[in-house]
This record gives C-alpha cells, sequence and structure tokens, in this order.
C-alpha cells in the first residue's frame, strides 16, 4: 500500500509577486508576515507537517534571502527523523540558462531533483495561500480512485467563477474539461458540476497531487513554440485531454488565495476578531514559526477592541481597534489605530530622532504598515477611496489601502490620505 513517506512535497515560492508590492519590495513573496508572527510560508510547510508529510521542497527565485534565512533557522528536523525542508533555489544549468518562466516551468527546471528524492508522489503546493488542509485525505482520496493527477477543488459561486480555474466533474468525480477563469456565460453554463444554486462551481485550488511518472512525463512535453510553463494554464487541462486518470478532490474548509494587497489586508483583519473564519488556535492543525525568546507584551492603560498582538510589544495609551500588531511594536502615548495592520520590526531601536515604531498622538487608519518603520509624532495616516492606486516615494497606495513600506522613515506631523 502507498503511504505518506513517499510524497514529496513541492512549494512553489512565486515570482517577483507583483499584486503584493510594496510588500515584496525587499523579500519574496512568501516571505511576507501575516498574523502578526508568523509568514505565508508557514502556512503550507505546517499543513505539510501536520498531514505526517515531511519531505518538503521551496522552490525560490526573487528576493528569496529573508525566505532562505527564515526557513534553516525554523524547519530542522532532528537526526532520527527521516524529513526535511529543502530550499531549491533558481539556478543556470547546461540546459537552462534563463529564469523560471511559470509554475510548471519552476517544477520541470528541478526535475532531476524530484527523481533524486525518489518518492512515487509529489503535491504542487502555492506559497500564498491561508488554509488548514490535511494533505493525507487528498493523497488517501488519489489513492483509492487509482488517479493519475488529483486536483484540490472547491465549490464556489457564479459571482466567483470567473476569477478561478473551473473544473468539470462527472458523476464519478473524475475531471472532464477545465477552463482557466471563464467569462462567457454559456462556458459558465457548461460547467456547472455540482446541484447546489449556491455554489455550483468547483474551482481549482491550485494544489495538485501527482504520480510522480506522471509528472515527469507531462513536464517532459513542450509544444514547439508555443508556451506550457503553468499549471492552471497548460499543464492541467493538457492532462484532461490525454488519457489520464485526473479526479477533483472536494475541499470545503476555509480557503483564500491572498495574493493581492486587499486580500492580504482583509484576510490579516479577519484574524482578530472573536471567530474568525480560519482559526490560529487549533491545536490539531498548529501553525509553526520561528522561535522567538521574546518577553510578553507589555499594554499601559489602553483601549483595545478586537485586536490581534503578537509577543514583545510595548504599548502606552494607545487607542487600538480591529488591528493585527506585529513583532516588537512599539506604539507611543495618544496613538490611535484601526482596521490596520502593523508588522512590527525585526529588532528594537529607539535611537535617532524618530525610532522605531509608532509616535505620540499617531492616527492610522486603513492602512498597512511594514517592517522597521519609523514614524515621528502626530502622523496621520486615512484610506482612500477603493479603487485608488497610487505610488510615491514614502507610501503606496493599492486598492484605496495605504501601505507603508519597510523602513520607511515618516516625519512628525505627515498627513497620508485623500484631500482634507
Amino acid at each position: 500500500m502507498p503511504n505518506l513517506n513517499e510524497v514529496l512535497a513541492v512549494i512553489l515560492g512565486g515570482g517577483q509577486g507583483n499584486r503584493l508590492y510594496p510588500l515584496t519590495m525587499m523579500r519574496s513573496k512568501p516571505a511576507v508576515p501575516i498574523a502578526g508572527k508568523y509568514r505565508l510560508i508557514d502556512i503550507p510547510i505546517s499543513n505539510c507537517i501536520n498531514s505526517n508529510m515531511y519531505r518538503i521542497a521551496v522552490l525560490t527565485q526573487f528576493n528569496s534571502v529573508s525566505l532562505h534565512r527564515h526557513i534553516t533557522s525554523t524547519y530542522n528536523f532532528d537526526s532520527f527523523h527521516p524529513g526535511w525542508v529543502q530550499i531549491w533555489a533558481a539556478e543556470q544549468t547546461m540546459e537552462h540558462k534563463e529564469w523560471y518562466q511559470g509554475t510548471a516551468d519552476a517544477v520541470r527546471k528541478q526535475m532531476l531533483e524530484i527523481q533524486s528524492a525518489r518518492s512515487k508522489y509529489v503535491l504542487i503546493l502555492a506559497g500564498d495561500h491561508l488554509y488548514s488542509m490535511d494533505y493525507s485525505k487528498m493523497a488517501q482520496f488519489h489513492w483509492d480512485n487509482n488517479a493519475d493527477v488529483t486536483v484540490a477543488v472547491q465549490p464556489i459561486g457564479r459571482e466567483m467563477a470567473s476569477r478561478f480555474g473551473l473544473l468539470k466533474q462527472n458523476e464519478n468525480g473524475q475531471i472532464v474539461d477545465f477552463a482557466e477563469k471563464p467569462k462567457d456565460p454559456k462556458i459558465l453554463d457548461d460547467f456547472v458540476s455540482r446541484d447546489d444554486p449556491e455554489k455550483p462551481f468547483l474551482a481549482s485550488m491550485g494544489i495538485y497531487f501527482f504520480n510522480q511518472e506522471t509528472l515527469l512525463e507531462t513536464l517532459a512535453y513542450k509544444p514547439e513554440g508555443e508556451k506550457f510553463d503553468d499549471f492552471g494554464y497548460d499543464i492541467i487541462p493538457y492532462c484532461v485531454k490525454k488519457p489520464l486518470r485526473v479526479f477533483g478532490y472536494e475541499f470545503s474548509g476555509y480557503w483564500r488565495d491572498i495574493g493581492t494587497i486587499r486580500s492580504f489586508y482583509e484576510a490579516n483583519l479577519e484574524l482578530s476578531l472573536p471567530n474568525p473564519s480560519f482559526d490560529i488556535y487549533n491545536k490539531d492543525q498548529r501553525i509553526y514559526t520561528h522561535g522567538r525568546f521574546l518577553p510578553g507584551s507589555k499594554l499601559a492603560d489602553c483601549k483595545l477592541d478586537n485586536v490581534l498582538i503578537a509577543e514583545g510589544c510595548l504599548i502606552d495609551q494607545a487607542e487600538i481597534s480591529h488591528s493585527v500588531v506585529g513583532l516588537r511594536s512599539m506604539i507611543k502615548k495618544g496613538a490611535r489605530i484601526k482596521d490596520s495592520v502593523l508588522m512590527g520590526a525585526d529588532y528594537y531601536d529607539s535611537s535617532g530622532s524618530i525610532p522605531i515604531g509608532i509616535g505620540e498622538n499617531c492616527d492610522i487608519e486603513g492602512a498597512i504598515v511594514d517592517k522597521n518603520v519609523r514614524m515621528g509624532q502626530d502622523v496621520t495616516i486615512k484610506p482612500f477611496p477603493r479603487g485608488t492606486e497610487l505610488a510615491t516615494d514614502s507610501y503606496t497606495v493599492k486598492d484605496g489601502i495605504v501601505v507603508i513600506p519597510k523602513r520607511t522613515i515618516l516625519p512628525s506631523g505627515t498627513y497620508i490620505g485623500p484631500e482634507r
């Protein structure tokens, strides 16, 4: 019988992450902090560990130094454990001189490493999704159906259908057709797979379970003069058209693609609510990250309402609501923070005329403040109308959300927001 030790998990580290810019200005997308103390890469790696899958490779390419540092300092199994977490960085070889051209091309360029791992099955994962999933159940589904390829799918409604790759299943659960982000209503009508008027469609989650032989044979094929570099646009439709057994594994739990500033912002703020859809306190689905020896957060005379606060913070006489406060956040008296994500700091530093942190009497609303930002006194940040896009030297606005890039210095009295 197959077993989980025969599964190799490959996590795609992503390219430049333009949709999350400027959070990806100095780091790769999977290294972006989330929920106060974690990084995006912690989600798929933790899911693997919780699923008893311990052979994990992370494919990296762009701004990957901090991601490498995080992985190598965090995920170290002991000498008596068969598992490992390896970084497979993009590299030039005699066969390949260019960078990764897409998700499938990234895996194609690591075919030798995949073969060397001697795993019979390969699980392909994305590095920018927020969810908790037991991959072992997907693996068992794959084996029970004697599948060549299994795609994790989630039920969605018509209003969301054009944003995802849709799969058409037959009565046995086998995928018989695939369309990537269809806009035509007639095509949508042809892709109804569920007898549920609210969620009649099945969307690809970007999670794929392959027999290793099937994966390598498929990636080895590349039509002359055509791009064949993406799993969603190329590989999965090709597998469906071939005489392969391609099945859809239905997952109805929480799953969110947080590859945009808006989705990232909203997913973080939801975690500050009393009963969020994604439970970071689930003892059976723990999220692992780098262990830090930080003191508990200290708050003095503060007013808090729906706030998620990481460790190592010093907050004095502040009013904070519906926000996430990251590691080592220093917030001075009189500050007001609402509907915002503060990523905190990598270290404590009170030197200079403007120390790291939020200065006295600052008023911050509808913003993402990246790490190591120095903010003087009486700084005001207000959200812009939804849909506003703007870029300046000291801040960026994405879909109305103000993003203060890492290490930015905002002098006292700075105003960021719509015209007053």
